[in-house]
């Protein structure tokens, strides 16, 4: 039987119970693998104890998921003091250390909601953190009142590069996706090719090479009922064709 690529999942630092933990939701790593067709090993955000080093040559890609937490302005614009957490120094440093060993190694690198957002600071973008509030933009998250359920149907319409790697993915250049942030892009990452905007021009997806390692990463959420939407699992099997060598478009 030939061996499947083995993706990295990163972890969260979360407290469960008033106990400190290593986690990823289930959901993520459920829709990658299968959808990937991929194994997978989770690495944990414990930058103090392991190297991203020791970890990028036993793994063929890397998926940097959603989480509550935010990344730390301190990474993109230090003069920001009033920044709304929660934090997770220990994921950011070992994404950020991760992202370059990777790469460095020709390694592709995928990200969803802070992946994405992760992705972007490591290209050395920056983010904005009006998403949900600001009078000129629609609203990317549903109102905080709203159960889990109705949090992911909150959602608008995407426009796709025409001939980018998701549009031919998807075979079309328009979409709809779930709209679950609080923060995005300012300004895009030195390299990194937009993938897609919402209606109101905001970048929902780009992808780029470091190193001339693939990067692709979305701020939606495909791992969200990732069984009822053809389109969420094409982007995982973008992805698959990826670890396997594949390009990013056809």
């Amino acid at each position: 039987m030939t061996a499947r690529p083995v993706l990295g999942i990163i972890c969260c630092t979360r407290d469960v119970g008033g106990v400190p933990a290593q986690t990823v939701l289930d959901r993520y790593v459920r829709a990658a693998l299968r959808f990937s067709d991929a194994a997978g090993l989770l690495v944990p955000a414990l930058p103090e104890l392991m190297r991203a080093d020791e970890v990028a040559p036993r793994l063929d890609g890397l998926l940097l998921t959603g989480s509550p937490s935010n990344v730390s302005p301190a990474h993109y614009d230090p003069m920001i003091e009033d920044a709304d957490g929660p934090f997770d120094p220990g994921r950011d440093r070992m994404v950020f250390d991760l992202v370059e060993a990777m790469t460095r190694a020709g390694k592709p690198v995928f990200g969803i909601c802070r992946g994405f957002q992760e992705l972007n600071v490591a290209f050395g973008g920056t983010l904005r953190r009006d998403m949900s509030a600001h009078p000129d933009l629609l609203a990317h998250h549903a109102p905080a009142d709203v159960g889990y359920d109705a949090m992911f149907a909150h959602g608008h319409d995407v426009t796709l590069r025409e001939g980018g790697a998701l549009a031919q993915a998807l075979g079309r250049t328009q979409a709809t996706v779930n709209s679950v942030h609080f923060q995005g892009v300012d300004r895009l990452g030195d390299g990194l090719t937009v993938e897609a905007r919402a209606p109101d021009g905001v970048v929902e997806a780009f992808s780029g090479t470091r190193h001339g390692a693939p990067v692709l990463a979305v701020q939606w959420h495909p791992e969200w009922d990732t069984d009822q939407h053809p389109d969420s699992q094409a982007f995982f099997g973008l992805m698959g064709r990826v670890l396997r060598g594949g390009p990013l478009g056809v």
